[in-house]
């Protein structure tokens, strides 16, 4: 027969009050605490959380809003929120909205209805419509690597912009003057990169053609039949920044069945650090994010939400990234 909160009373010699507290959360004396935690051991004692759900009104639970599981970026991304979470003594209920904004509206319905003591949401909307069901339910949000247009929610990002800004002086220092883009004008990051690209040119004294600037989404497709179109030109560029990960992979792609090669060919850099980079040749830059502090971060402060009765203001915590070198970009 399973230990009980009795069997606990009777091992520690403490109140029931005491043991109840301390079950849900509460602050208890360290020497109770230690007669506590060695009971449950002892006698193998296994909360009810369903139970305490109904006690607490929290399922100690947190619902995960992710627009692709398929992303190499969101399987990492959700490893160190998981991780994180897990220390906290949290679990987390993951929704794929599989890059479909109707499906991402029914998905909040649903950890709404599992009463999910506060959702992550890495979005696929650009506006903050799709949430209003969640902060009317006094439900608290985070917004994790992007960011939405016209609403106010606590946001845990990098600077997009001022990253690939300050990583085309990689390309510059080496006398790159015809230089294309290949980033998404649906998603935020992808948006917001590719304005980091421009105001670099733009400071730089340099003209970026209209053939020049593909645009397209965040995935292997765009940035296969990107890198396509720009080797294709008569007046070719020297070099080509690519923004996300899919986008780069897509483009080496296109680059090894046309018979290019970088950085003889072509220079190139790239976003997302990932491990697939540093195997194949050439060895791209690229602007690596934090993933771990990305994720630690956004359960900081969604924990902080979920456990503080004081109202704040949003707040928005923008990361700074490093840069890989590697051996993609040539000097002219």
């Amino acid at each position: 027969m399973p230990a009980t909160i009795v069997d606990i009373k009777e091992r520690t010699g403490l109140s029931l009050a005491t043991i109840s507290k301390y079950l849900n959360g509460g602050n208890v004396l360290p020497e109770n605490k230690v007669k506590i935690e060695a009971a449950i051991k002892e006698l193998h004692y296994e909360v009810n959380e369903l139970a305490r759900g109904l006690v607490t009104n929290r399922t100690r639970t947190v619902g995960i809003l992710v627009y692709s599981v398929e992303s190499p970026f969101s399987g990492m991304i959700l490893h160190h929120v998981s991780t994180a979470l897990r220390r906290k003594g949290y679990g987390m209920l993951i929704v794929d909205s599989c890059d479909d904004e109707e499906l991402e509206k029914e998905n909040l319905k649903y950890l709404i209805n599992k009463k999910v003591d506060g959702i992550i949401v890495l979005p696929i909307a650009t506006t903050g419509e799709f949430l209003i069901p969640a902060k009317n339910a006094g439900i608290p949000i985070v917004l994790l690597d992007r960011s939405l247009s016209d609403a106010q929610y606590d946001c845990v990002r990098i600077d997009n912009r001022k990253s690939v800004y300050y990583a085309m002086k990689e390309f510059f220092s080496r006398n790159h003057k015809k230089i294309a883009v290949i980033a998404s004008e649906r998603e935020y990051t992808g948006r917001e990169r590719y304005n980091g690209f421009m105001d670099a040119m733009k400071d730089a004294g340099l003209e970026v053609p209209e053939e020049y600037q593909v645009r397209g989404r965040h995935s292997i497709e765009s940035g296969y039949n990107g890198m396509k179109q720009l080797l294709s030109l008569e007046n070719r560029p020297t070099a080509v920044f690519m923004s996300n990960y899919e986008i780069t992979l897509g483009g080496m792609l296109a680059m090894n069945e046309m018979g290019f090669k970088s950085p003889d060919d072509i220079s190139l850099l790239g976003f997302d650090d990932q491990l697939f980079f540093h195997v194949l040749q050439p060895q791209v830059y690229t602007i690596a994010q934090p993933m771990q502090d990305l994720g630690e971060k956004a359960v900081e402060l969604l924990l902080r939400r979920i456990e503080s009765n004081e109202k704040e203001s949003p707040m928005e915590i923008a990361l700074s990234t490093t840069l890989v070198a590697g051996n993609s970009i040539k000097e002219l």
